[in-house]
C-alpha cells in the first residue's frame, strides 16, 4: 500500500501556472524592464572570441532604422519593430505567421566588455553587435623599501 499526501492547493496553483503560461503563450507578450509589452523575440547567439564578444540576432524584415541598439550601466539594449505588410486579402483567404511588432532583448555584458567601441551591422536580416573586449591589466608587482 502506497502513501500519498493530498495537497489540495498543489493542484490550483499548477492549474494557475498553466493558464498563465498558456495566456503568455497565445498573445505571444514579453513583459520589459520598463513596463512595456514586446509582442515578439528574436533569436540571439552570443559567441566569445579572444579579443571580442559577438552577437548575432535574427531580425528578418526589419529595416536598420526600425533598431535600437544602447549600452546602458552594463546592460546591451536590443529593441524595435517590425512592421507590419499592407496587402489585400484574395477572395477572402489570407494567413499571417510572421509576427509584427515592437520587440526588445537586454544582456548583462562582462566588466572586460568595451562599452565605448562597440559597433552593430545589420545584414540581410541579421543584426551583428561586436563588443570588443579591453585590454587585460596585468598586475604589476610594487616594491616596498625598508625604513
Amino acid at each position: 500500500m502506497n502513501v500519498t499526501r493530498f495537497e489540495p492547493w498543489n493542484i490550483v496553483n499548477l492549474l494557475h501556472r498553466d493558464l498563465d503560461a498558456l495566456a503568455g503563450h497565445r498573445l505571444g507578450r514579453v513583459a520589459t524592464a520598463d513596463g512595456s509589452v514586446a509582442d515578439w523575440t528574436p533569436a540571439v547567439d552570443v559567441t566569445e572570441e579572444k579579443d571580442r564578444f559577438v552577437l548575432r540576432a535574427d531580425l528578418p524584415g526589419v529595416s536598420a532604422e526600425d533598431i535600437d541598439v544602447r549600452m546602458e550601466d552594463g546592460v546591451l539594449g536590443l529593441s524595435g519593430e517590425r512592421h507590419r505588410e499592407s496587402a489585400e486579402a484574395v477572395d477572402g483567404v489570407r494567413r499571417i505567421e510572421r509576427v509584427t511588432g515592437k520587440f526588445f532583448r537586454r544582456f548583462s555584458l562582462p566588466d572586460t566588455a568595451d562599452a565605448e567601441n562597440i559597433t552593430a551591422r545589420n545584414t540581410h536580416g541579421i543584426l551583428e553587435v561586436t563588443i570588443p573586449k579591453l585590454p587585460e591589466v596585468q598586475a604589476r608587482r610594487i616594491a616596498v623599501d625598508a625604513a
